[in-house]
């Protein structure tokens, strides 16, 4: 029976849109409790900086409050509730009790996942190996990417949103990017509107956070980061337009492209596809970085 890439999506996108609420119910409790911590005021950042320290303590003085408390009634009784210097109010206490729910919840919606990506010969074989690919980085690339229609490895890359554009430039969201897609309107009638090419859930996923990973955990693949940021340093140097922040950018992406294209190689092979090299290797001739490597 194969496995079902539908179900797995909706796993993944549900643990993705918990951890999204989660993230916002934090961002409200741990201005509330930043003070009485003794922590500065946070910048206005999507997850807090010190949110470890936050949970932890907070996680502390709720125990204090509940402790004998059956786990049929979960919470005292707010008739005789005393609380403490952190969690002062009962309504403190309620506020603190379903965000630690729902980050419970978080939790095991990811750790459950991981046992449905078993099913999936790509990522027991090679996947699972990759260092800086966790289950739910695996989970993403699974659920997102069909491999059965990405016939060849810039079909991942231009659904990515890794292809270059017409102008030279990485794909985004610039007017320039967009293309003109027919649809129906409320009325039922024939219309049109500007839109992207890509995926861009799955963009934010492999350059925000697949890139830091194979970056802060050493993997084979931050070599082909370096690599590529000498050359194009090399190549523009004194070029105004190529700043050291676009030079990361474009490294990232490229880093990136090179995972998914081996990704390509190994996932259509384990399926029994097709295998197509890359542009850059069947027409330009260049040297894959794994068979370089080995030369």
């Amino acid at each position: 029976m194969q496995p079902d890439r539908g179900q797995l999506r909706a796993l993944v996108r549900g643990a993705y849109d918990l951890q999204k609420l989660r993230i916002m119910m934090g961002a409200r409790i741990f201005a509330n409790f930043r003070a009485k911590l003794g922590l500065d005021s946070s910048q206005d950042q999507e997850e807090d900086a010190d949110a470890d320290v936050i949970i932890n303590a907070l996680k502390e003085e709720y125990k204090l409050l509940t402790e004998g408390i059956s786990r049929s009634r979960r919470l005292p009784d707010p008739k005789t509730f005393k609380g403490n210097q952190i969690i002062a109010t009962y309504a403190e206490l309620v506020l603190v009790h379903n965000f630690l729910e729902m980050l419970k919840r978080e939790t095991a919606m990811f750790r459950d996942f991981e046992a449905v990506l078993e099913e999936f010969p790509i990522y027991t074989t090679w996947l699972r190996d990759i260092r800086g690919v966790g289950p739910a980085m695996a989970g993403v690339i699974l659920s997102e990417i069909d491999i059965g229609r990405s016939t060849y490895p810039s079909t991942i890359w231009k659904f990515s949103g890794l292809d270059v554009a017409d102008d030279g430039r990485g794909r985004s969201k610039r007017k320039e990017h967009l293309v003109t897609r027919a649809y129906k309107d409320g009325d039922g009638n024939d219309a049109e509107r500007q839109g992207i090419t890509y995926n861009p859930w799955l963009k934010t996923k492999l350059l925000g956070v697949l890139g830091g990973s194979f970056m802060r955990t050493g993997s084979p693949y931050a070599d082909v980061y370096y690599g590529y940021k000498n050359r194009i340093t090399q190549r523009e140097a004194g070029n105004a337009e190529w700043s050291k922040g676009r030079i990361h950018r474009a490294a990232i992406r490229y880093m990136v492209k090179i995972f998914l294209l081996d990704l390509h190689k190994e996932w259509r092979k384990i399926e029994g596809l097709p295998v197509s090299v890359s542009y850059h290797e069947g027409k330009l001739g260049h040297v894959h970085h794994t068979d370089r490597k080995a030369a």
